[in-house]
């Protein structure tokens, strides 16, 4: 039968519509949940792990074009970069040239098909709350949808818990607030709940890369698809080395009592071994969210268990109402899609190169972004010009929202192509073409402004 809360909450999913296998995972979660299950990763538990380089590696061309033609494109799309202040999806936000994330995702795929003679099919994976406006603006690619699949598949939702007993949340005050996305590893859930995963296996398409649509980085590279077609892997992340500003994210490494491979977050972390996961000669390697998956294996093992993966749970406390920190406190059952590379046995990893992970979380990664220390050419991928990319740090009580972000670089991004690191510290509005060089510092208040053209230089770049 199942607890009162767990009643409760299955009744909720299904007066919503949410879809069988959805509901039967939730319901998964919750009950390792009930057992106390935290998910957590002890540093005991685990080892290091090295990898081979994309760089070493040899691909011919042939083989890259023949698993190019067989692989689909999913993109991670149901964020809404609340943290940014936005109420819409995050993709939606311009990057340069009146073109956002969604646009120079179409052309790259548009372009990449062309150059390759391959359907590449590109998906969004959408939530509730980015599906209409993320399908409004790739309305205009006429050429982007493939005959027999759809451009979009909804994330799934599901209740939040209230942390005092379990049972799901009440909020009349704004009733959508009661639910949450389950993480991004709920694609697998969906995969299979949508139909999807048979459509494409139907179609002749052996794997998909997937990737979140803020990392532009992340370009459906014929290379990389040879390199998982000729290993048999069913299942591949690729890696890149952690910098000091990875230090508080999750890390790759390999448990100790089975040998598989295991992402863990920071989330998964027990405080005593927080100093653990900040050591980067230990922990050498974090995840792009750049994953490769094999789609007769994904299909084979999402049958061997009941369409229940069983990736480790992620415990993620918050309230009610993030905007409200006096609302009741909730639990969200979430997992992450990475973490699938403890469940297939012979997945593996690959180290790629920086530019390939590009992820924008803050307003200091969008001004980068925004700046030239890229270049966008004919083929939509970024081209990174500068020859290191320059540490940002804008004061956060400013500079936090996009709406207060945007107001102060009216005339667009300063130039960093020589900068190594930016900080601005109180209220600066920058000028049209300022010119960042070396490490500098700015310190302002309200009404605090550089003028057009102005170069700031060293650390000594006061206003």
């Amino acid at each position: 039968m199942g607890s009162p809360g767990l009643k409760a909450a299955r009744d909720k999913m299904v007066a919503e519509g949410v879809d069988e296998v959805a509901i039967e995972t939730f319901a998964h979660y919750y009950r390792l949940l009930e057992h106390g299950e935290t998910g957590m990763i002890p540093e005991s538990t685990i080892d290091p792990v090295d990898m081979d380089s994309l760089d070493d590696v040899s691909v011919d061309d042939e083989t890259a074009q023949a698993a190019i033609r067989t692989t689909a494109v999913i993109k991670l799309n149901g964020g809404l970069g609340t943290s940014m202040g936005m109420d819409r999806a995050k993709s939606l936000l311009c990057v340069r040239k009146g073109m956002s994330f969604l646009d120079i995702i179409c052309r790259q795929v548009l372009h990449l098909r062309q150059s390759h003679g391959a359907p590449l099919p590109l998906i969004f994976m959408n939530s509730f709350r980015t599906s209409e406006d993320t399908m409004a603006a790739v309305a205009r690619y006429d050429d982007l949808p493939v005959a027999g699949l759809p451009l979009e598949f909804l994330q799934n939702k599901e209740p939040k818990l209230l942390a005092k007993d379990l049972s799901p949340v009440s909020w009349p005050k704004d009733p959508d607030l009661e639910w949450c996305p389950p993480g991004h590893g709920d694609i697998y859930t969906a995969l299979v709940g949508t139909g999807l995963l048979d459509d494409l296996l139907a179609a002749g398409y052996e794997r998909v890369f997937v990737s979140n649509s803020d990392n532009l980085g992340a370009v459906p590279d014929p290379r990389l698809a040879g390199w998982f077609a000729q290993t048999g892997a069913p299942f591949a992340i690729e890696a890149v080395r952690r910098t000091p500003s990875d230090r508080k994210g999750g890390h790759f490494a390999r448990r100790k009592n089975d040998g598989r491979l295991v992402l863990r977050e920071t989330a998964q972390t027990l405080d005593e071994d927080k100093s653990a996961l900040a050591d980067l000669d230990r922990h050498r390697y974090c995840s792009t969210n750049n994953l490769w998956v094999d789609l007769r294996a994904l299909k084979d093992v999402m049958d061997q268990r009941d369409n229940i993966l069983g990736l480790p749970l992620i415990r993620n406390v918050k309230t009610v109402d993030p905007g409200d920190p006096s609302s009741p406190e909730v639990v969200q059952v979430e997992t992450a899609m990475g973490a699938a590379i403890e469940v297939f046995e012979g997945a593996t990893l690959i180290e790629v190169g920086r530019d390939r992970f590009v992820p924008v979380k803050t307003t200091n990664d969008l001004l980068v972004l925004r700046s030239d220390v890229y270049d966008i050419g004919g083929d939509f991928v970024l081209d990174q010009v500068a020859g290191e990319l320059p540490f940002v740090d804008l004061d956060s009580t400013v500079f936090k929202l996009v709406g207060e972000f945007d107001k102060r670089f009216p005339e667009g991004a300063p130039s960093l192509r020589k900068a190594s690191a930016l900080r601005v510290e109180g209220d600066v509005t920058f000028g049209h073409g300022v010119q960042v060089v070396g490490d500098v510092t700015v310190e302002g208040g309200a009404g605090t402004r550089i003028d057009a053209g102005a170069v700031l230089t060293g650390a000594a770049g006061d206003a």
